[in-house]
């Protein structure tokens, strides 16, 4: 059998790469010419032995990857793939199911069905919201949006999914000044404009100010799209939920929230203030390889108007199924239509967690990102500049003997990426250069944390030496 000895000697592999994960330096020195070398070259004319092929490959690409899944890997928002969505995932390639169809998959639609009732449940969202499963946070956006632009359209009396753009009505899309660009890449893509947007002003931490989206909107007579976040990328600030739901309440307005790791907070007794009357929502955007912890890709989008959402994204076909409504159809809710079955690694987590486990993760990574602050603010060369609410860190650093601090805090950047021992990123935060820490991997530990700042500190004062 062609499988046997492939597919055995190919899960060898990724345990010997899983077993060296936890000390394995995190990032990795950039080599792409070399990795083209040594993975390019002619098409071979005749096809390699596949036993061969993976062998080549796990080789040549080893010097190029980077240990995203590991405990210390906290640049951007990034989990690591838990070990029953890695297994889950490994058999929904092998069952090799179309997803976008009962007919084709009936195991995945009614995967996806209950994973849909078990989010909602979690989150405390309404029963109706229907529910995509996306790429990630911004083809979950774009769904939910174009789920807006049909809502808001409509009110008009506009099928903006026959008649297009051309002559339409106006319709006005207020975001946040820190809004994140997956918002406005889906805006762009709509043919809404990533430009043609009113930006409401933000306070310190990032989170938009209640008063001046009030303002805009007395100012607006058009239909109104507004999109708030829950957990703002650079410091994990959420907006004032209640406060933006009851100022966009009523006709002719729809809000859109982007919480694509910050929804998770709602699956935490701990943490799930900071979501209240985010079910007041009409659309919510989730990441689950965030906080949940599945591989790539896996995003989520829930709807309020299900009417609105089936409208914006249904494709019909001559071949297509018809009539069953008792199943769910999965391309009624996203962009795809033929795509693996996504649902299969998202059930599998949360069957393996149950909802204690879920709020653990998100419970856990939270004081571990508090830990770190701490570790790090004890040394005077350390300023933490936000407030630490969720798993977010934004650090800055100050030369021990005076000079720019912006230049300073690039340069430790570099010497703690070149260290390996933990990987962090550089951001710009309200005209700063800051370090940006994001702790989201179910398998970080104290001990990760404190290994890390340990680094951290000493390549902040490597150049005393």
């Amino acid at each position: 059998m062609i499988y046997q000895d492939l597919l055995k000697r190919t899960a060898d592999l990724a345990l010997e790469f899983l077993g060296n994960l936890k000390d394995r330096p995190v990032g990795c020195p950039a080599n792409y010419a070399g990795l083209l070398a040594n993975m390019g070259g002619p098409l071979p004319a005749e096809g390699e032995d596949p036993l061969q092929v993976i062998e080549n490959l796990v080789k040549s690409a080893n010097p190029g990857l980077v240990a995203t899944p590991g405990p210390r890997y906290f640049g951007f928002v990034t989990g690591g793939a838990h070990p029953a969505s890695v297994a889950a995932e490994w058999l929904a390639a092998t069952w090799d199911q179309n997803a976008f169809s009962s007919v084709l998959s009936p195991a995945a639609a009614a995967a996806e069905e209950v994973v849909r009732t078990w989010l909602i449940d979690l989150f405390g969202l309404p029963k109706e919201m229907s529910l995509g499963f996306t790429t990630g946070g911004t083809m979950a956006n774009f769904t939910a949006l174009a789920s807006a632009r049909h809502a808001l359209l409509r009110t008009t009396g506009w099928d903006v999914e026959t008649q297009g753009l051309f002559g339409a009505p106006a319709i006005t899309v207020v975001t946040s000044a820190e809004s994140h660009i997956s918002i406005f890449a889906a805006l762009q893509m709509l043919g809404l404009g990533r430009e043609r947007v009113v930006r409401v002003p933000t306070d310190d931490q990032g989170r938009m100010r209640p008063d001046e989206l009030q303002a805009v909107l007395a100012r607006i007579s058009t239909p109104v799209l507004v999109c708030a976040q829950a957990g703002n990328v650079n410091t994990g600030a959420f907006d004032p939920l209640p406060e933006i739901a009851a100022a966009v309440r009523g006709h002719e307005r729809w809000l859109h929230v982007d919480g694509a790791f910050g929804m998770w907070a709602a699956a935490s007794p701990n943490y799930q203030t900071l979501t209240r009357q985010i079910e007041l929502a009409d659309s919510i955007t989730v990441d689950c390889h965030k906080w949940l912890n599945v591989p790539y890709d896996s995003g989520l989008v829930f709807v309020r108007d299900r009417s609105a959402h089936q409208a914006a994204m249904t494709l019909n076909a001559a071949y297509y199924a018809q009539g069953q409504e008792v199943a769910r159809e999965n391309h009624n809710w996203v962009p795809e239509a033929s795509r693996r079955a996504r649902g299969f690694a998202i059930y599998a987590a949360m069957r393996a967690l149950g909802r204690q486990g879920v709020a653990g993760i998100v419970e856990r990574c939270c004081h571990l990102a508090y830990r770190m602050a701490e570790r790090l603010a004890a040394d005077p060369n350390v300023q933490i500049l936000n407030e630490v609410v969720l798993n977010q860190v934004l650090v800055r650093f100050s030369p021990p003997s005076g000079g720019d601090a912006d230049a300073f805090t690039a340069e430790v950047i570099r010497r703690i990426q070149a260290d390996g021992t933990c990987w962090a990123g550089g951001t710009s935060w309200h005209g700063m250069h800051a370090m940006r820490i994001s702790v989201s991997n179910w398998s970080s530990e104290e001990s990760d944390i404190d290994r890390s700042a340990e680094a951290i500190l000493k390549c902040l004062h490597a150049s005393d030496r």
